[in-house]
């Protein structure tokens, strides 16, 4: 039996041969185990189907409400309306024009994508993420009454007043949905607590490798189908809403179901597993990188880019490798989460190239919209087929996780996260090709030619249907870049940065909609084939650009993936060394 044990640890890994406790893990998988044996995911926690729900009806709420900003925004008041409802007809309410719509929906983009930083923070040092997303749902609740009000009879029918209104609560609806979203996806991953590799025998007798990333994987695929569910039974409902009874329902019913999240939550509230505040360990973070970049530095960006790029340039910083008298007091932390941070750096890196995938995206909640308006609609409002992509990611993500994944793993084929990413790139190049297309015959067959949108009563002969392409090659380039970034940043982040770099990738959305401002000037006619052409181009030269710069990193996916735990833990940790009564 010993020597059965010492050849087993001869066999590992470096990184594997002894767990945060020194010793051998019976259970963990030998290097050629590592290369040979399939890998399955585990079971999923009931705890994480309770936090998907909540997030089903916060995305119902935020969907259900923002699937109607176009129209309310760009379209008119019909004549003797009080409530913004067409009917037949098209609805709106302030009628300010496109750009506008464009310009506003895109802050809503980058403010719900900002605040996620100022939630991570909240709830790394500070309050913990269950408090966190308590308090970002009250904020959230506030700002949809108050969209309730821009929309109600008597303000509606002065544009002015609505407006301000609706810009108010824009903000505060954006602060609360911030904190709630850089929050509530690392908490329902956390439910799952194993977290290295562990082989184990099936009653087939086949010996397999139980991978927690493909457990975390398989939750935010399940999760994301969820979001997805909530998305479009608020979208197209409330876009129903909105052209049969008016604004004001499409803005009361998601608010409604929204308070169904705290409910939920509290209930729960002993269930879940939690991550309590860790005080100031981004700050030491950021001082750990900047002590390995001393004497890193040159006039020469090149030889910057190269010595941040050196083998020994978080080694050299681990608190093992400076002498005692010499450490900094706030050293408090061992080298196994130095590690961990340099993961999390890599995450981050990572993640720098998403604001060229989030251009390809978003044109789906504003210019595909208003594109539909300039077909043949048969009496299918125009703002309903954005819900193609939820609706094609519903039905598609069980597919891809019980059949096209578990294929290539079983062919062989390591589909790694950095390599699903690169394929979202490409789908939504794919996406906005279609896109580029369908505007460029959508000009040669208006009435108005290339000022279609002029000619709202005498579209193209082109059936609204046929933008059907682009939104299901949005869906998979969801599928694989969307998805696969929550991932990435749970499985990267240290444990006690988990808000904190997941706020990092819900934040590079925040950028593109800063980008796609520059954009905004092309979202007019006759200039929209240049804009869905240009965002064409961007996306497949980031997807490029992306891959030749991560390439390196994708080698080492099971390296950090199988990184030792670190016993750091933050202010927490320190409080109980430093004070036993804590």
């Amino acid at each position: 039996m010993l020597a059965e044990r010492i050849q087993r640890e001869e066999n590992l890994p470096e990184y594997q041969k002894a767990g945060s406790d020194g010793k051998l893990t019976e259970e963990q998988p030998t290097d050629i185990e590592l290369h040979t044996l399939r890998r399955i995911s585990g079971k999923v926690p009931w705890t994480a189907y309770t936090v998907a729900l909540v997030e089903l009806c916060e995305r119902f709420s935020y969907y259900g409400t923002t699937a109607v900003f176009v129209n309310f925004i760009q379209q008119p008041l019909p004549a003797g309306s009080t409530t913004g409802a067409g009917f037949e007809n098209q609805s709106g309410a302030l009628g300010m024009g496109q750009r506008a719509s464009t310009g506003l929906t895109t802050f809503n983009a980058f403010w719900a994508y900002v605040m996620p930083l100022f939630g991570a923070y909240m709830a790394d040092e500070y309050w913990g993420r269950y408090k966190t997303i308590m308090v970002a749902i009250a904020v959230a609740i506030v700002g949809h009454i108050i969209l309730i009000l821009s929309a109600i009879p008597s303000i509606i029918t002065h544009p002015t007043n609505s407006i301000t209104c609706f810009s108010i609560g824009l903000v505060i609806m954006g602060i609360g949905v911030g904190g709630f979203k850089s929050n509530i996806s690392p908490l329902i991953a956390e439910q799952y607590k194993q977290v290295t590799l562990q082989v184990k025998t099936l009653p087939s007798g086949e010996r397999v490798i139980l991978d927690p990333t493909l457990t975390v994987s398989r939750i935010y695929m399940y999760f994301y189908m969820m979001i997805n569910i909530g998305a479009l039974c608020g979208s197209v409902g409330m876009v129903y809403a909105e052209k049969y009874v008016g604004f004001w329902l499409s803005y009361t019913l998601p608010t409604l179901l929204f308070l169904f999240c705290p409910m939920i939550m509290y209930l729960c509230r002993n269930k879940y597993e939690k991550s309590p505040p860790t005080g100031s360990v981004t700050t030491k973070s950021m001082k750990i990188w900047g002590m390995a970049m001393r004497g890193r530095w040159s006039i020469n960006p090149v030889t910057t880019y190269h010595n941040m790029h050196a083998d020994d340039f978080w080694e050299r910083v681990k608190p093992s490798n400076i002498p005692a008298a010499e450490r900094p007091d706030w050293m408090t932390f061992d080298d196994e989460w130095v590690d961990q941070v340099r993961r999390g750096f890599y995450a981050c890196k990572v993640f720098l190239w998403y604001p060229l995938y989030w251009l390809a995206y978003n044109q789906m909640t504003n210019n595909l919209t208003s594109q539909a308006a300039t077909m043949e609609l048969h009496g299918i409002p125009n703002d309903i087929l954005s819900n193609l992509n939820p609706l094609s990611l519903i039905i598609f993500i069980p597919i891809v996780d019980q059949w096209v994944y578990p294929a290539l793993r079983k062919a062989k084929i390591n589909f790694t996260p950095l390599k699903r990413i690169t394929m979202g790139f490409m789908m939504g190049t794919l996406a906005m090709i279609w896109a580029c297309v369908t505007q460029y015959y959508i000009y040669q067959k208006n009435p108005c030619g290339d000022h279609a949108n002029k000619c709202k009563d005498r579209p193209a002969p082109i059936n609204v249907w046929v933008q059907t392409g682009a939104y299901i090659l949005i869906a998979f380039s969801e599928i694989f870049a969307s998805i696969t970034g929550l991932e990435y940043a749970f499985t990267k982040a240290p444990r006690n940065m988990r808000s904190l770099v997941t706020a990092v990738f819900l934040f590079m959305s925040a950028i593109s909609s800063a980008l796609g401002q520059a954009l905004v000037t092309l979202a007019e006619d006759p200039l929209l084939i240049w804009n869905y052409g240009v965002v064409a181009v961007i996306a497949f030269l980031g997807g490029i650009a992306f891959w030749m710069q991560n390439k390196r990193i994708d080698k080492e996916e099971d390296v950090l993936n199988m990184l030792p735990q670190s016993d750091f833990h933050g202010r927490v940790k320190e409080m109980d060394l430093n004070d036993p009564h804590s």
